[in-house]
């Protein structure tokens, strides 16, 4: 065999690769044209065709653009030639196959170039998009209305803001845009995937999976979700449990996000929130799934709400630069103390663009002893809060049960102190 390709001349061995890959897209098509009660546009005779003509304009082109763009636009204008019978013969038809055909051509010419893994990769996900029609086509039918909309505004956050953002300090406060909507997008990313899975699982997982990904999503709204459902469905071990599990996937959260922006900071606490987040799951997975005295399957309601809007996600930013500009500010006049006592207020509201804000400024403008101590406070003082929130929203018993694990939880997150 190896010596049958050196006998090959090296241009012979693209003319066998253009000839494989057009090949499988003419075979696709022609399975598709058996199927079709009209006229149908190229098969495994015509796709292997149109590879090579692009790979001979390539060759006799050169480095040369124009006369390859002037053979890609012949090959178009017989493509349409085709087209334009096809909707004569039949009166509405799709324009894939012709579509497939111009990807086809520039296949050939960047096998010339010896682009083999655009080529093959184009020729592929061809294939895969041509096959998977059906598929593809009823996502129209299975995402709700505005979907694709979440995604693009994800996208803008993401791959269209940031890039384009200054990577560098400015003022006195040291703000960097960049690091400053990275922290946006990176908030979004996990809020967004937990959004995603909800939505993907909605009515198929039950309490506990709600509890698991709304923790990740947003433990405090989780909490209120759940408090307010257990006032009317008396089930005090499953949603007390469901609750403290919520909190456990906050600790997750907390470490996947300090771990993203401030590895030091990271190995101080990571292994602290790994392990109270083990603890917390399993013991709210266990006592869950204590039996209750109406013990009937209770169905997944909760409703997560689209996280990626445009508004929240500048409300964000502003909190989280007010965060980073206060905690400068109370480092350098109210010394420590001052840190630690606005990491307990802000437990009270969204804990999130403070503890980000530690993270971002831990080791430079706050001493990472400092920014240790202020996050596992506010954590604990966001448990604090939502055990109140349970207790409040929830029928007495389930109250009384959550505010004693969330209180527990609290306790508990704050041992760190000791060693640091």
């Amino acid at each position: 065999m190896n010596e049958l390709i050196h006998l090959l001349p090296p241009e012979g061995m693209k003319i066998l690769t253009i000839l494989f890959l057009s090949f499988l897209m003419g075979l696709e098509r022609e399975e598709h044209k058996g199927d079709a009660d009209h006229y149908a546009f190229g098969g495994v005779r015509t796709f292997p065709l149109i590879g090579l003509v692009g790979y001979a304009m390539a060759f006799l082109s050169g480095d040369q653009l124009v006369p390859l763009t002037i053979g890609f636009a012949v090959v178009a204008a017989f493509l349409l030639v085709a087209y334009r019978h096809k909707l004569t013969v039949s009166g509405t038809a799709g324009v894939t196959s012709e579509i497939a055909g111009l990807t086809t051509y520039l296949v050939g010419a960047l096998v010339y170039h010896e682009q083999y893994w655009i080529a093959t990769t184009l020729t592929v996900a061809s294939v895969l998009l041509l096959e998977l029609k059906v598929g593809l086509e009823s996502l129209t039918e299975k995402l709700p209305a505005g979907e694709i909309l979440t995604f693009a505004k994800f996208l803008l956050l993401t791959v269209v803001v940031l890039p384009v953002l200054p990577n560098r300090e400015i003022g006195r406060f040291q703000i960097n845009p960049f690091k400053t909507w990275l922290v946006v997008a990176a908030v979004s990313t996990v809020s967004y995937g937990s959004y995603v899975i909800q939505k993907a699982t909605r009515q198929k997982g039950g309490t506990i999976l709600a509890a698991v990904l709304g923790g990740a999503y947003s433990s405090t709204i989780t909490t209120v979700v759940l408090a307010k459902r257990a006032s009317r469905e008396p089930r005090s071990h499953m949603f007390s449990g469901a609750i403290l599990l919520a909190s456990a996937m906050m600790y997750v959260r907390l470490a996947v996000l300090v771990g993203l922006f401030n590895r030091a900071l990271f190995l101080r606490l990571g292994p602290w929130f790994a392990g109270l987040a083990v603890v917390a799951a399993a013991i709210g997975l266990v006592w869950s799934r204590i039996p209750d005295r109406d013990d009937q399957q209770i169905e997944q309601k909760f409703e997560p709400k689209n996280p990626l809007e445009l508004s929240a996600a500048f409300v964000f930013a502003g909190l989280f630069l007010l965060m980073l500009i206060a905690t400068h500010l109370t480092i350098t006049y109210l010394g420590k103390t001052g840190v630690y006592s606005l990491a307990g207020l802000m437990g009270f509201t969204d804990v999130d663009p403070f503890i980000m804000g530690m993270t971002e400024s831990g080791g430079t403008m706050t001493p990472l002893a400092t920014a240790s101590v202020a996050i596992l406070i506010a954590a604990a003082s966001n448990n604090v809060v939502k055990g109140i929130y349970a207790y409040a929203f929830c029928d007495r018993r389930t109250g009384k049960m959550s505010l004693a694990f969330l209180l527990g939880l609290a306790a508990v997150g704050l041992a760190p102190l000791i060693f640091l």
